[in-house]
């Protein structure tokens, strides 16, 4: 079938464009499972701090350092495979690893076994986000981009909430062992799906430009064609900063509802994971439909001012979500800022890839994944439990609300990085029409 496929490409043009939902659907359930199987750790922190005897550095590298650095690193050489190969392939034999690895973490018994588990997690996932970039930026032009990009992103949303429900439900009942296994076994039979139905589509095949077959670039060519793209290093940043933040709250979110607000596990999994997820679906949405719309009237440029606006809109009821004691106005803080807070997924990611050459698409991805995991999934939870620990002598179980603080005031931060981004891609762009 493949062969037949290769000898009659506009065949395989039109079977890839027709089951294009199809495939986005597919890459956007695995990201789900991706980031269900991550975000699981969130809600079962207490049960495994109480039943391992951790800290909370212990419990911020098993959410933070321990796995990004195999996550990130990987991702690297599986991007360069995919820029070459199978990237349906790699995608499903990533999914199997990684639901089997978070189905073993339940059998972990000391911090030892739990963490090699969590790297084997790290490992299998890092053969998800590279190729699936490249696969969306094939299937979808420019001009939809952002959108395509924003449902792919709903399974970061949705995946981190329903990972709080079925963690907080399942371990509530039958304890954080039976709740690792729950969701880590039914990834295995999705990987089956996108093996049999997913299209691997040309590369370029939504491009004005065609791909043209040439020597597959180095790593460090990859890194220096990057480099050597301003708004591309703006975006990068903005981007690792904005999810540093990010991997920080949703890590520890739960632990903080719990510890400073008397909100109990079953409570968070019951009230909070889904409307907390069904507004962060509402954001990502939003945030590309919005960059879409604007940049066909105004320019691709106007994406990085839509995040600097959603964001700075989002900064102020974050704040009050660490900084008011009183339940029902902190969670519903929590609830206005997420209506605005992952608008960023969509535009960044499919700026990205506009600005990276054909060729290497999954390798800029990769390594745009690489910075954002090592600094931001890798630093943002392990930082805030290193506060914490830091913090507890004065502040006592309050130390995790201000460690979670000092961290959402490095927003105006990211937000200059995106508005810098935007001023470098106007420059490009008017100079391009100016021709």
């Amino acid at each position: 079938m493949a062969a037949a496929y290769q000898s009659h490409p506009e065949i395989a043009d039109t079977l890839a464009m027709k089951r294009r939902g199809l495939t986005l659907a597919l890459l956007t359930f695995t990201y789900f499972f991706s980031y269900m199987d991550r975000q699981i750790l969130a809600i079962l922190l207490e049960r495994i701090k109480a039943d391992l005897v951790l800290t909370d550095t212990q419990l911020g590298l098993l959410s933070g350092l321990v796995f990004a650095i195999f996550y990130a690193t990987l991702g690297i050489p599986v991007a360069r495979l995919a820029d070459r190969t199978s990237r349906r392939n790699i995608i499903a034999a990533s999914l199997t690893i990684w639901s089997a690895m978070t189905a073993l973490c339940g059998l972990a018994q000391n911090f030892t076994q739990l963490m090699l588990f969590r790297i084997g997690v790290g490992i299998g996932e890092a053969g998800s986000s590279p190729p699936s970039h490249s696969i969306i930026a094939d299937l979808y032009p420019p001009e939809k981009r952002a959108s395509a990009m924003a449902v792919y992103s709903l399974g970061v949303v949705l995946g981190a909430g329903f990972g709080t429900l079925i963690g907080g439900v399942v371990a509530h009942s039958y304890g954080w062992r039976i709740a690792m296994m729950t969701v880590g076994l039914p990834g295995i039979a999705l990987a089956i799906l996108v093996r049999l139905f997913m299209v691997e589509p040309r590369r370029g095949l939504s491009d004005a430009a065609r791909a043209v077959a040439t020597p597959m670039p180095s790593v460090a060519q990859g890194f220096a064609s990057m480099w050597a793209s301003a708004p591309a290093r703006h975006l990068v940043v903005g981007v690792t900063l904005t999810s540093m933040i990010g991997y920080a709250l949703t890590g520890w979110g739960p632990s903080y509802i719990q510890r400073s607000l008397g909100i109990s596990m079953l409570d968070i999994s019951r009230y909070i994971a889904l409307p907390g997820a069904l507004f962060g679906a509402i954001s990502a949405l939003a945030g590309g439909k919005i960059a879409d719309v604007l940049a066909k009237r105004h320019g691709l440029h106007v994406q990085a001012w839509v995040v600097l606006v959603m964001k700075g809109l989002s900064l102020p009821f974050a704040l009050a979500f660490y900084l008011i004691d009183a339940p029902a106005i902190a969670i519903g803080s929590y609830f206005v800022s997420l209506i605005f807070a992952n608008s960023y997924l969509g535009p960044s990611f499919a700026l990205i890839q506009h600005l990276a050459p054909l060729q290497i698409r999954a390798m800029w991805a990769a390594i745009t994944l690489l910075v954002i995991n090592l600094v931001g999934l890798g630093l943002g939870p392990t930082l805030v439990g290193w506060l914490s620990d830091l913090l507890k002598p004065g502040f006592g179980e309050d130390s995790l609300r201000y460690a979670l603080i000092i961290i959402v005031l490095m927003t105006p931060w990211a937000l200059f990085h995106y508005w810098r981004a935007g001023v470098l891609l106007k420059r490009v762009e008017d100079a391009a029409a100016a021709r």
